[in-house]
């Protein structure tokens, strides 16, 4: 679809003049004029408001603690703990020698 020439926009407002008239031509200029304006403002929010939100995700994509896949993960607290010692109580007695 081609850009609109100078030619074509004087065809578009002599057919506007004559369906619409000299009177209300202003009036629907302004109205057409506020409409684009609302739009283009809207459009401009919804893209800075999905830029913020892709700008979020890339933070909290760099801030989060990732692990790695290649290094398998040891847990430290099992093998610097010795075991446990048995309670002088519970521990059976060696058979007697004979």
């Amino acid at each position: 679809m081609g850009s609109l020439g100078f030619p074509e926009l004087i065809l578009i407002f002599v057919v506007a003049l004559i369906v619409f008239g000299p009177r209300r031509l202003p009036e629907i200029g302004q109205t057409l004029g506020k409409a684009l304006r609302e739009f283009r403002k809207a459009t401009d929010e919804l893209k800075n408001t999905l830029e913020r939100e892709v700008r979020s995700d890339e933070f909290k994509q760099v801030t989060s603690p990732t692990v790695s896949r290649t290094e398998p993960v040891v847990d430290v607290t099992a093998e610097t703990t010795p075991p446990p010692a048995p309670h002088p109580e519970t521990t059976p007695e060696p058979p007697a020698a004979t």
